[in-house]
């Protein structure tokens, strides 16, 4: 069967409803709610499933065989609430609560950024606190927005408040751009976060942070949540907030493989919105970034 034939699922991987004898799985939740500016990330799933389809098994720079070394499969998408963001948090917390029930490593294709604050608190029953490595264009810890207390620029500021995170043991990679007010990245820095602004990231390897990053961690769980508007927009234009002045698709490689080692329990990719990228190659990048992920979860084998 040739690579564009077959079933539309994340690397044509087998589907099963529920997480039944698996280590990982791809779950979609095509949500775009909670976007406070260009929606269409609803259809982000579809269009990263569609175009990972281009992946090949075994990643050659790595070496990592996560199909020789776990079980996974695509099981489908959350059922959300197309009308009601405030439910929908309870429905994605208790579709995770499933999820993970049995230790298996969700691995996340949104949908807007809105998500991660349900998944962190079905983490955080299950693992207690975790740490976070989130890479984004935003710092997402409004205090609300439009008088909204959930939406996708507030997730990070709720799981604070909640005591979802290990505040000591979070780290923002690549925040950028205009804000609100001069002291908008302030905020997680007094909550203990490590705040990396894009301009740091500039003209060099971000893989001696990834050092640094993994000392910060520990063998504590720990959590990936990666928005697509932290690339730059010359590599990632479909997306509903576009920053300039971002990282590239090689800095998001260093990150992600720069997490092999970590006690990751779940991974998401989010805010890839087709609309505006009919190319396709903003979902295959977030394709790519997801599989990167798949390799760096605990429990994938390197071929010598």
């Amino acid at each position: 069967m040739p690579r564009f034939g077959g079933p539309a699922t994340m690397m044509r991987l087998p589907t099963q409803v529920g997480t039944e004898g698996l280590d990982a799985c791809f779950v979609g939740i095509p949500m775009d709610i909670g976007a406070s500016n260009r929606a269409g990330t609803r259809y982000g799933p579809r269009q990263v499933r569609a175009e990972s389809c281009l992946i090949r098994p075994y990643n050659m720079a790595t070496r990592a065989a996560p199909f020789d070394s776990l079980m996974v499969a695509d099981i489908g998408d959350v059922a959300i609430d197309t009308f009601n963001l405030p439910k929908n948090m309870d429905i994605i917390t208790d579709a995770y609560r499933g999820i993970i029930a049995k230790g298996c490593k969700p691995l996340t294709i949104g949908g807007d950024h809105t998500l991660t604050y349900p998944i962190l608190r079905a983490m955080a029953e299950k693992y207690g606190p975790v740490g976070l490595i989130h890479v984004d264009a935003h710092a997402d810890i409004n205090e609300n927005m439009f008088g909204e207390k959930i939406a996708h620029g507030t997730p990070f500021r709720r799981a604070v408040e909640d005591t979802l995170l290990d505040t000591r043991r979070c780290v923002q990679i690549g925040l950028r751009a205009t804000g609100y007010a001069a002291d908008d990245f302030d905020w997680p820095r007094q909550q203990g976060f490590r705040v990396v602004q894009a301009e740091e990231c500039w003209h060099k390897s971000l893989s001696p942070l990834m050092d640094e990053v993994r000392q910060q961690m520990g063998k504590g769980p720990v959590y990936l949540s990666f928005d697509i508007d932290s690339l730059d927009p010359a590599f990632a234009p479909g997306t509903g907030t576009p920053e300039i002045g971002g990282l590239t698709t090689i800095q998001g490689l260093e990150i992600i493989r720069g997490c092999w080692g970590l006690n990751l329990v779940g991974c998401d990719l989010v805010e890839v919105s087709p609309p505006y990228d009919p190319s396709g190659n903003t979902a295959l990048t977030g394709a790519n970034l997801l599989f990167e992920m798949l390799c760096v979860l605990p429990g994938v084998k390197r071929r010598a």
